[in-house]
């Protein structure tokens, strides 16, 4: 949920995305990348996001991620879920 909530603000390549996280939780939570890229994978096989290669921010080829129209339905279902407790 937490990779899904980070890609609704838009496309981000995976290093931006634990970067994301951790800021995001005011570095209480750190993704390393050995549980981040294979759960980035997971994502991508079940249809929730996609990826596509591109320049980064330093001009560096980097493979960027976004939410699909799929991934936007799990998050709502996943955030509806929180909401109930």
């Amino acid at each position: 949920m937490l990779v899904l909530r980070t890609l609704q603000w838009g496309p981000q390549h995976g290093h931006g995305i634990g970067q994301m996280i951790r800021a995001s939780s005011e570095d209480l939570l750190r993704v390393e990348h050995g549980s981040l890229y294979p759960a980035l994978h997971r994502l991508e096989e079940q249809g929730w996001i996609a990826a596509e290669w591109r320049a980064s921010e330093l001009n560096r080829r980097a493979k960027y991620y976004r939410l699909t129209a799929a991934g936007k339905r799990q998050l709502a279902a996943e955030q509806s879920k929180w909401n109930l407790c």
